[in-house]
């Protein structure tokens, strides 16, 4: 089947290792198809897919194979010290928070709030600084223009917010991604007026019923946790479930791609390994060059 350019990319979350597997496969297409991401007419972003869509949205084109290694999102952090704790930090949040994916409490329902609510509520007000990849953000220059969209979660309410939506809170881009890469029992949570705001993964990896679609839209979803062999990719993928149903209740067309057999080995089963980045965005772009 031909591809089909979409009108709106959707970004999930997927740590270090997913988001360069996602440069690498938005290179990978533009290189077959002429398809230039950063045309897009909306970009919705999550956790690491809001760094995704925050640099197509100021201009900057996908990370191909040969170029530089983004900064580490996290100030501190030293690759050569095999910084095992935070490693196994990053692999608890993301476990603490998964049972919170399912279809059960994916959507705006009260139960849903209050079970994110109170979790959340455990969660430290602490934690390591995303101070430089806010200053990286902010030098890549993005801005909300009505197209971006960036999903956080308030930590008070349980509640998702998308900024850069009609109605949404005022924020800049770089506060905004910082707050859904915000991982909880990790990362501090980002401050934005008068609330705390964390990781939009805690509501859900994709945020796919986020996306401003209508019939015949078409839409691609970029899903790197579909690499994870682990109970996480099975409450990940209930959730992606129901919204692409709802998408498609919209008469909005869907193509959700995730890691193929290559890239799935290239990324291994720890989407926080810094030292997987490069075989991903390698993996991500010969991926990107078959969709064609």
């Amino acid at each position: 089947m031909a591809f089909a350019a979409p009108d709106v990319l959707v970004l999930a979350g997927g740590g270090v290792v997913g988001e360069s597997w996602m440069n690498g496969v938005l290179a990978g297409l533009q290189e077959a198809t002429g398809f230039d991401a950063r045309g897009a007419e909306a970009f919705v972003g999550t956790s690491a897919g809001s760094i995704v869509a925050a640099r197509l949205a100021s201009g900057r084109a996908p990370r191909r194979p040969t170029d530089a290694t983004p900064p580490a999102p996290a100030d501190g952090d030293d690759d050569r010290s095999g910084d095992g704790a935070l490693r196994t930090a990053l692999r608890w949040g993301w476990a603490a928070t998964a049972p919170l994916a399912p279809a059960a409490v994916a959507l705006a329902t009260p139960g849903g709030a209050l079970a994110r609510s109170a979790l959340l509520a455990r969660s430290p007000h602490q934690g390591r600084s995303l101070q430089r990849l806010h200053a990286y953000l902010e030098r890549a220059g993005a801005r909300f223009d009505g197209r971006l969209r960036v999903c956080c979660v308030d930590r008070a309410s349980g509640r998702r917010v998308v900024f850069g939506a009609p109605g949404a809170p005022a924020a800049s881009v770089a506060d905004a991604v910082t707050g859904s890469c915000a991982i909880p029992w990790v990362f501090a949570p980002v401050r934005i007026g008068e609330r705390d705001y964390v990781d939009g993964g805690v509501w859900s990896v994709t945020n796919l019923d986020a996306a401003p679609t209508g019939r015949d839209t078409q839409v691609l979803c970029l899903n790197p946790t579909t690499a994870l062999r682990s109970s996480m990719r099975h409450a990940f993928r209930a959730a992606t479930a129901v919204e692409r149903q709802l998408l498609r209740g919209r008469g909005t067309r869907v193509l959700e791609v995730g890691p193929d057999t290559g890239a799935a080995a290239a990324m291994g089963s720890n989407l926080m390994d810094e030292g997987r980045a490069a075989p991903a965005l390698q993996a991500g772009y010969a991926q990107g060059l078959s969709l064609a």
